[in-house]
């Protein structure tokens, strides 16, 4: 049997940054040190999961066909109906490859992660979530929204760039952190019983994993332990003796991120990884599960780009009362303009190409058409394509969930011209001639119906570029 592990990965953490500091002079309570990530007004679980697909899929080995989609997240934009088709539709993957929700806890992200090594064929499995909690809570403060993407396979399907060694788990019923439907916040029970517990299941797992890898605890390089609990992971990392081999996490600049907590901080220990080392990715949530993977000489050439210390160092301030307004804590006035009606479901399943995918046409002339002319008989893939902003508007009047909305005319690299809103830009950044590059969002939201699209946002060169699938 071929080897299984990591084909190729990839991590989007959204634009803008929240100082927790701002947060207790408003809320009372709360706050602390550092930043958090903060998902745009138009991001959600889904589109950030596409932005972090895209990344892992551009640097994933050419000619790979995905066989399965796995979609992990605790902050579904639906129920009842599957988040990753729409994912699938905004990346085109083949119709024969199933898209399947793994939702509703974190460790669900793991469950995806074994589901989708375990197919033995290529698959793709996004972890992304939004994290929050009641202005003033810890959850608010430590919380960070973000997505991770890891294309896993065989040693048949492209060089891997680590091979999973050794795997192992520990299951138990108790009570730690929970959510019942249509709460916006989570409760916590009291720290030292959890602490408890994971660290006795952490153990277990992880001897598990060492038999399962012929390996002794010391040939073990790097560790990062994705949970919820800092408490229990400091205190796994002691009774491990790890010493410096455990990873410092991302909590002082993005937070817990959820779903997206285990592929994002093993993406940022492969970024960091040598060739040749054994990397352990330890998740302690409502159980444990450890996933040994020992990294080959592929990866230092396939790292993808941006590497998640650049989106760490890239990104720009959010006002507390601004992230109140977007996460429905904080009702301001609406824009003086009619919402709009909901998205036809018959229109938009016969324009999915378009909507979800960004693909135009081209004529016998060679002319791309945004968006596609009947006429035309060849498709034109846009979603990868730069553009050069001709000119712009600010539009203080239409309808947006955070006005003012910025519009600019692009001109696309290759052919192709589309009115189209810009977003993770301020107004007055807004230059003719600025360069520009697609993302996945949500236009708005009418009677539960997310109506997603593609906007344009700026190409930001240097380490604060953040392009998706560059």
């Amino acid at each position: 049997m071929a080897s299984r592990g990591i084909l190729s990965y990839g991590a989007h953490l959204p634009y803008r940054r929240l100082d927790r500091s701002e947060i207790r002079a408003v809320a009372g309570t709360g706050g602390g040190k550092g930043t958090r990530t903060v998902a745009g007004y138009d991001e959600d679980a889904t589109t950030m999961g596409v932005a972090a697909a895209r990344t892992a899929l551009a640097a994933a080995p050419d000619g790979l066909v995905l066989r399965s989609l796995w979609f992990s997240t605790v902050a579904p934009p639906y129920l009842d109906k599957t988040n990753a088709t729409a994912v699938h539709a905004a990346l085109r993957l083949p119709a024969d490859a199933p898209a399947y929700d793994v939702n509703g806890a974190v460790r669900s992200a793991a469950g995806a992660l074994w589901a989708g090594v375990a197919t033995g064929k290529p698959a793709l499995v996004i972890g992304s979530d939004l994290r929050t909690g009641r202005p003033g809570s810890p959850d608010e403060a430590t919380g960070g929204d973000a997505a991770a993407a890891l294309v896993v396979g065989t040693a048949d399907d492209g060089p891997l760039l680590a091979e999973v060694i050794g795997t192992g788990g520990a299951t138990e019923e108790f009570l730690d952190r929970w959510r019942t439907p249509g709460d916006t916040g989570s409760k916590l029970w009291e720290e030292r019983f959890g602490e408890n517990r994971y660290v006795a299941l952490g153990i277990a797992a992880w001897e598990d994993a060492l038999k399962a890898a012929g390996l002794t605890a010391d040939q073990v390089d790097r560790v990062v332990i994705a949970t919820s609990h800092a408490r229990a992971a400091a205190s796994l990392g002691k009774k491990l003796a790890l010493g410096d081999r455990l990873q410092a996490g991302l909590d002082a600049t993005v937070g817990f991120a959820g779903a997206a907590q285990p592929g994002l901080l093993l993406a940022h220990a492969l970024d960091q990884a040598a060739p040749g080392q054994v990397v352990a990715l330890v998740v302690l949530a409502d159980g444990a599960d450890v996933v040994l993977f020992r990294t080959t000489e592929a990866l230092a050439a396939a790292r993808p780009s941006p590497s998640v210390a650049d989106q760490v160092a890239a990104g720009a301030p959010i006002a507390y009362g601004k992230y109140l307004a977007w996460r429905g804590y904080l009702p301001v006035e609406p824009p003086r303009r009619p919402e709009p009606a909901r998205p036809s479901a018959s229109a938009a399943g016969r324009s999915t190409g378009w909507k979800f995918g960004f693909v135009g046409s081209q004529d016998t002339e060679g002319e791309v058409h945004l968006p596609p002319a009947p006429a035309d008989d060849a498709p034109r893939p846009m979603a990868d394509a730069a553009g050069t902003i001709v000119t712009s508007t600010i539009d203080r009047l239409a309808y947006s969930p955070s006005p003012p909305v910025v519009f600019a005319v692009v001109d696309f690299d290759g052919g192709g011209r589309l009115p189209v809103e810009l977003t993770d830009v301020d107004a007055d950044d807004v230059v003719i001639g600025g360069r520009v590059e697609m993302t996945f969002r949500k236009l708005f939201t009418a009677d539960g119906i997310h109506n997603y699209f593609w906007k344009a946002r700026p190409i930001r060169t240097g380490p604060a570029a953040t392009g998706e699938g560059s």
